[in-house]
């Protein structure tokens, strides 16, 4: 296996996160049954929506406040949503300038805009990095492109958009699912196990 490409996951993989912190948050303003409407394996509709940019922040705010006690604000549900948002994984850093320099390196994340200005700035406080994206060939983020993993057409955007090809290209992520969806894309996966880092991975 001749590895040329690598594509990573963000959440999970590069940036901490725990899904348990914004089901925590969202059931103490008063959503019981958060956890059914989004978890690290299934979203909803109205997540869907939101990760796929078909609806923007302010709709996803409304329609979150109609099923919401009265007394929960549009900020309230930010700082929920947010609360999953942990902190970057700096060790990631020196490791991809030396993997980009024998490979070409991508990111392809399920995220929103809510999310996304969020780790931004985190990623920007903690590491002085503000251009991120700028640490790969290209990025490609799910609410910018209108498709999301673990759809196998998201893995074949990407790879033609980037123009390379599936039998050359590792994709790492920590969801099954994900991984299940880029296998049937044709390309090479990596499962990566909590308690493993990128810096564990073979990569060919």
């Amino acid at each position: 296996m001749q590895i040329k490409n690598v594509i990573f996951d963000l959440g999970g993989v590069l940036f901490n996160i725990d899904y348990n912190r914004t089901k925590n948050a969202f059931q103490q303003l008063g959503f019981a049954k958060f956890e059914e409407m989004y978890n690290q394996y299934h979203s909803d509709g109205l997540f869907t929506e939101l990760e796929t940019g078909h609806v923007t922040q302010e709709v996803f705010y409304q329609r979150m406040l109609a099923h919401a006690p009265i007394n929960v604000s549009a900020t309230n549900i930010q700082n929920a949503w947010n609360a999953m948002l942990l902190n970057f994984r700096k060790p990631a850093l020196p490791f991809i300038d030396v993997l980009r320099k024998e490979r070409k390196i991508y990111l392809l994340s399920n995220t929103n805009a809510i999310h996304e200005a969020a780790f931004l700035k985190i990623i920007a406080e903690e590491t002085g990095i503000d251009d991120f994206d700028a640490c790969f060939t290209k990025a490609w983020y799910s609410h910018k492109i209108g498709m999301r993993k673990p759809d196998v057409a998201t893995y074949q955007y990407v790879l033609d958009d980037a123009g390379i090809v599936a039998e050359e290209t590792l994709f790492i992520d920590d969801s099954y699912n994900n991984i299940e969806g880029a296998a049937a894309a044709g390309l090479h996966t990596h499962l990566l196990l909590p308690s493993e880092q990128i810096e564990d991975v073979q990569y060919g």
